[in-house]
């Protein structure tokens, strides 16, 4: 089975690292030479960091890197079995994506969108075959969580979900289905808990490390909701809030001005170096 990758940023790396692994052959397509150039490194180190906690079998580089290649020409794509979509949660740049492949794709292909919170459902309205398509929602590190959030959407067919729980597994994941609302349930909720986190912040109720460790000693977490917000990146927490609240026009999901400010002067987190944190990058 040939899988594709659209989007060659944190997400889509670590999702073609993991189907490289599993002995997939993987197509990443991306904007810009540069993007894919800076996904090649970034895929080099991940692969160097995981082969260390791995001891049970050996990671060979250069194996996994020679299963992945990296382009810009989404014609590749013409003969694959199944597609990982990543890109930039906008429902613009999406529709636009979704168009491409479906001059593209064979028939059978199955699509699997990994979205924090734009509808299934209203991805696969574009589609030829919208029983084709699948919400899956991969959590961040890949490579280290073994379980994703599936998303059916009103056209999925049981043949769709069959496939995906079947290449899931072969990355040694596990799916948990739910249904298609916007945001389904992770973001639907942790989104609230980030939000949330930062109005307390500017609010100058506590310091982000003070309102992360009340999460992580009070409640076990392993990350607070700010270190959270981090690495998932503050662009794409507020973009997701914007989703939310245009798809519910549910004021709970008002996105705190604290975080649009962050974006506005570049701190989005860990991929910049810095957010409600700083980073070594």
């Amino acid at each position: 089975m040939k899988i594709g990758i659209i989007g060659a940023g944190v997400m889509g790396i670590g999702v073609a690292q993991s189907a490289a692994e599993a002995n997939y052959n993987v197509t990443v397509i991306d904007l810009t030479e540069q993007i894919l150039q800076h996904a090649e490194s970034l895929l080099y180190k991940n692969i160097k960091f995981n082969s260390l906690f791995q001891k049970q079998k050996t990671i060979e580089v250069q194996d996994i890197k020679d299963k992945i290649t990296f382009s810009t020409d989404y014609d590749l794509l013409q003969d694959v079995d199944l597609i990982v979509e990543n890109t930039t949660e906008s429902w613009e740049i999406k529709k636009e994506v979704y168009k491409k492949l479906n001059l593209i794709c064979k028939k059978d292909c199955i699509y699997l969108v990994n979205t924090s919170c734009i509808s299934i459902t209203k991805i696969a309205s574009i589609m030829h075959t919208p029983s084709n398509v699948i919400g899956v929602h991969f959590m961040n590190p890949v490579h280290l969580k073994p379980t994703v959030e599936g998303i059916r959407g009103y056209h999925t067919t049981e043949d769709t979900i069959h496939r995906t729980k079947e290449f899931l597994s072969s990355m040694g994941k596990e799916m948990v289905l739910v249904n298609d609302y916007p945001g389904f349930v992770s973001n639907r909720i942790s989104h609230l808990f980030m939000n949330e986190a930062a109005f307390v912040v500017q609010d100058g109720v506590a310091d982000p490390k003070e309102v992360d460790e009340i999460f992580k000693k009070c409640y076990g977490h392993k990350m607070g909701p700010l270190e959270t917000a981090d690495l998932i990146g503050i662009d794409t927490v507020v973009n997701s809030l914007e989703i939310l609240y245009e798809s519910y026009q549910d004021p709970k999901f008002r996105c705190c001005p604290l975080l649009k400010k962050m974006v506005d002067a570049g701190l989005h987190g860990k991929k910049t170096g810095e957010g409600f944190y700083k980073y070594t990058i």
